[in-house]
C-alpha cells in the first residue's frame, strides 16, 4: 500500500507561512542558493539547490506518486497553471467543483468526500508510489485519521512570530513520532523525517 506522508518548509517557531501569507522568501530560499539544478514540470521553474538539498528533495519527487491539497492552495497557486510542477495527478479536497473544471481531469480530481475519500483516490492515481499531503490543515485531518505514515520538516533557521502553524487543532495530540530517521543538513536548511507511531 501506498505510503502517506505529509512534509513542509518550517519556521523554528512552527510556521509554515506567516502573517497574511508571508514570510516565503525565508521558508523556500533553500530551493535556489544552491548550483544543482532541479528542473520541474513547468519549464520556467528550475529549482538550484545544494547537493544535499537536491538529494533529499529529488528522493521526494521520486517517491511521490500522487499529491492531496486543501482548496485554499489549490486557488493561492491559480492551481499551478494547470499541472503541478511535480508532474504527478493532484487530488484536491474541497466542499464545491471550482468554476470551469470537470470533476476529474488528467492533472486534477476533485473530492467532497472527507481526507479518507481523497486519500484513497489519491492510492488509486498514485500507481503504487507514494501519496503527499499538502498544507496543515489536509495533514492535521490525516493525522488524526490515522492515515500519516511519514512526517518530512524541511526546518528553516527564521522565527515568523505567527502565522499559520504546519499542524493545528490536532483532536489526536499528543502524536508520537520516532526518529528523526533521517537528518540532511543543507544550506540555510536542516531536513528531518520522521515516522509516525500506529
Amino acid at each position: 500500500m501506498s505510503t502517506v506522508y505529509t512534509g513542509a518548509s518550517m519556521s523554528i517557531d512552527g510556521f509554515i507561512a506567516g502573517p497574511n501569507e508571508t514570510g516565503f522568501e525565508h521558508l523556500f530560499q533553500w530551493y535556489s542558493n544552491g548550483d544543482v539544478p532541479l528542473p520541474t514540470a513547468m519549464p520556467e521553474m528550475t529549482l538550484q539547490m545544494t547537493e544535499v538539498s537536491h538529494r533529499h528533495f529529488k528522493h521526494v519527487v521520486d517517491m511521490t506518486g500522487a499529491l492531496v491539497v486543501g482548496r485554499k492552495l489549490f486557488d493561492f497557486t491559480n492551481a499551478w497553471g494547470g499541472r503541478h510542477p511535480m508532474d504527478v495527478p493532484v487530488v484536491v479536497l474541497t466542499h464545491s467543483l471550482p468554476d470551469g473544471w470537470a470533476q476529474e481531469n488528467e492533472s486534477f480530481a476533485f473530492v467532497h468526500d472527507g481526507i479518507e475519500a481523497a486519500i484513497a483516490k489519491a492510492r488509486e492515481l498514485a500507481g503504487g508510489k507514494g501519496v503527499g499531503l499538502n498544507g496543515g490543515t489536509i495533514a492535521s485531518q490525516a493525522l488524526d485519521a490515522g492515515l500519516v505514515d511519514e512526517i518530512y520538516v524541511d526546518l528553516v533557521p527564521v522565527l515568523l512570530g505567527s502565522g499559520t502553524p504546519f499542524f493545528a487543532g490536532l483532536a489526536s495530540a499528543p502524536v508520537p513520532l520516532e526518529g528523526p530517521i533521517s537528518v540532511a543538513e543543507g544550506k540555510a536548511v536542516t531536513h528531518l523525517r520522521y515516522q509516525v507511531k500506529k
